[in-house]
């Protein structure tokens, strides 16, 4: 099933957009009429490069994910630039933004990265017009490419269950990855947000721990019993003899050297559990965060409370998953109807 939607505010297959890219200058009440750029005097793009980066992080609270995504996007952009020979700000007009869009097109890229370019290009030019390197941004005017809306791969609540207890005694440690898995599901954060948890960001007695999100916005996730008696299991009886530090802000999931598990890790162990139960090679940890929030729907919980569950900026992106489930109920009603 598939729907067209503007690229900024489509969840597309492999789509990264930076989430704020609206909150950093007011819109504009009328179009711009030049396509050349006033600038406040020369100056060469890549300047301004770590102003803007140090800027998202220190003042816009942006993820460090989202900064590398700036900067990565920004630095083909600078490297295109210079091979253009293009050293002003000032010389940076409508067509040769056109020119840059349309070099990604011959390349093959796909419209998710087109599209999560262009929106990196937006922010960088809106951080310029607001330290005054340049009067107004040309590339307001440039539009994303349409995306196809890709529906999240979603596990069934049986599979689920069988990929939480896919660890075993052969593991290495499969205390610990059993609560990783289980505190994924339990409350939908994200690879990142699960391996920053700290020791004291976890109250067992209460079932909920708090996570931080993106652009380091704190919510509070509960706990449900599987998740929590994973959690006391793999804290009593494994993480004692992987680091002997209980230090609060210690890190609560941690390698066999006592290092926080970092996000590539995470990936292949929900990769390795999930090929052992046969599962498609396309689960990925954010699998168990579309499964929490498909099942959440289909228990009867309202999206404004999911999107608060899910730490989403915009109801928007929170509403994918209705089509999710509208596409299950399709498939249900087809397979189990007798004029289906």
């Amino acid at each position: 099933m598939k729907s067209h939607s503007r690229g900024d505010d489509a969840i597309g297959k492999n789509a990264s957009i930076p989430h704020g890219e609206s909150s950093l200058v007011p819109p504009r009440k009328r179009p711009v009429a030049e396509t050349q750029q006033r600038t406040a005097g020369p100056s060469h793009p890549a300047v301004h490069l770590q102003p803007f980066l140090h800027y998202q992080r220190a003042e816009c609270g942006m993820a460090t994910n989202t900064i590398l995504a700036y900067r990565n996007d920004l630095q083909q952009f600078l490297d295109w630039l210079k091979a253009r020979r293009i050293s002003s700000v000032g010389d940076i007009d409508l067509p040769i933004l056109t020119d840059y869009l349309q070099m990604m097109h011959e390349r093959g890229l796909a419209a998710s990265t087109v599209s999560r370019r262009l929106v990196s290009l937006k922010m960088y030019f809106r951080f310029l017009v607001l330290e005054g390197v340049i009067t107004e941004s040309t590339v307001e005017l440039m539009r994303s490419p349409k995306l196809w809306q890709y529906l999240p791969t979603v596990l069934s609540p049986e599979t689920v269950d069988r990929l939480l207890a896919a660890p075993c005694h052969e593991d290495s440690y499969p205390l610990r990855d059993r609560a990783l898995l289980s505190v994924m599901y339990a409350t939908g954060c994200r690879a990142s947000e699960v391996t920053g948890l700290r020791l004291k960001d976890v109250n067992l007695d209460e079932s909920f721990c708090r996570c931080v999100g993106k652009g380091n916005k704190e919510r509070i996730v509960s706990l449900n019993p599987v998740a929590r008696s994973a959690i006391e299991a793999y804290l009593r009886h494994e993480r004692g003899s992987l680091v002997r530090s209980d230090d609060p802000d210690a890190r609560l999931f941690v390698t066999r050297t006592g290092k926080p598990l970092t996000r590539i890790t995470v990936w292949e162990l929900v990769k390795k559990y999930a090929a052992r139960i046969g599962c498609s090679d396309q689960v990925s940890p954010h699998t168990l965060r579309h499964s929490f929030a498909t099942h959440m729907l289909a228990g009867g919980a309202e999206i404004r409370a999911l999107q608060e569950l899910l730490g989403h900026a915009s109801i928007r992106t929170t509403q994918i998953y209705t089509q999710v489930e509208h596409s299950r109920l399709k498939s249900i009603h087809a397979a189990c109807h007798p004029r289906g």
